[in-house]
């Protein structure tokens, strides 16, 4: 016996574009985006999520009233340019949240080119890229905090309140959303500066007193030993700097956070713990 699916035919294109908005950060974002993690897992995890936000839409009032008018006479070519808008808010909120791993990498490239490893390049898979050491281990320490802090959590609470702020169909803020990304590529560099900073002055300082001791002492060879110094001071600054460039991080991913849901109109997430009763 044939399954008639004409009941079901008019909710599938809340659906899609459902379903293309939790599909954007599933590219961009960290972890969920990353390219170890298989294609199959990734699309399970996107139609998952949108077969569970799809019915809690409906029974939202203040969702609820927009989702009529999303699809009110709707054809195929609109519909795929609706699809395409609601693409570009998973990107938006995937891209902004790796845009702190970013900055710890591009501050970890820096110290490379001055401690002398930037020969030393590595494989980085989440982004098909080559990286230095330094930078890849900076990478990493990002990675291991954004999850340990939340950050997935947050990401997906932020996307989810989207829906109730950011009607299907609705969004068209495009130049507020290139001064929001430009303002979180700027904050990026900050971050990126504030992690290399100390590291730069002390290789200044290294280099420095490598030139006065090669012109009092000719005889020395700096160079034999140059390299070394300039790696092992480094890395016993860094162990001592463990704490503040993860204050650093934390600091730029909050203010990250804190500016997607400002223009998304997300409200923040519950704190975890034990709620108080009234």
């Amino acid at each position: 016996m044939p399954v008639d699916l004409t009941p079901i035919l008019p909710y599938v294109p809340v659906w899609l574009m459902i379903l293309f908005r939790l599909t954007g950060i599933f590219v961009l974002a960290p972890v969920l985006g990353s390219s170890t993690v298989p294609r199959v897992v990734k699309v399970f995890l996107a139609v998952g999520l949108s077969f569970a936000i799809w019915p809690m839409l409906w029974m939202d009032p203040q969702a609820s009233g927009h989702l009529a008018e999303a699809v009110r006479g709707l054809d195929l070519w609109s519909l795929g340019l609706l699809v395409a808008l609601e693409l570009l808010i998973g990107y938006v909120i995937g891209y902004a949240a790796s845009l702190p791993m970013v900055g710890m990498q591009l501050g970890g490239h820096m110290i490379d080119q001055q401690m002398g490893l930037a020969a030393a390049a590595i494989f980085n898979p989440e982004f098909d890229d080559q990286t230095g050491v330094t930078g890849q281990l900076l990478f990493m320490f990002a990675l291991a905090l954004f999850v340990a802090a939340g950050g997935l959590n947050v990401m997906l609470h932020t996307l989810a309140q989207t829906f109730r702020h950011v009607p299907l169909g609705g969004f068209a803020n495009f130049e507020q959303v290139a001064h929001l990304v430009v303002g979180l590529i700027s904050i990026m560099f900050e971050l990126g500066l504030r992690i290399a900073a100390p590291l730069l002055c002390l290789m200044f300082l290294v280099s420095v007193g490598m030139g006065f001791l090669m012109r009092t002492v000719p005889q020395f060879n700096i160079l034999s030993v140059g390299f070394s110094i300039r790696i092992l001071s480094s890395l016993l600054l860094m162990m001592m700097l463990v704490g503040a460039m993860a204050g650093a991080y934390g600091d730029i991913m909050g203010q990250t956070f804190r500016a997607l849901m400002d223009f998304f109109g997300a409200e923040p997430p519950p704190l975890p713990g034990p709620r108080p009763v009234p």
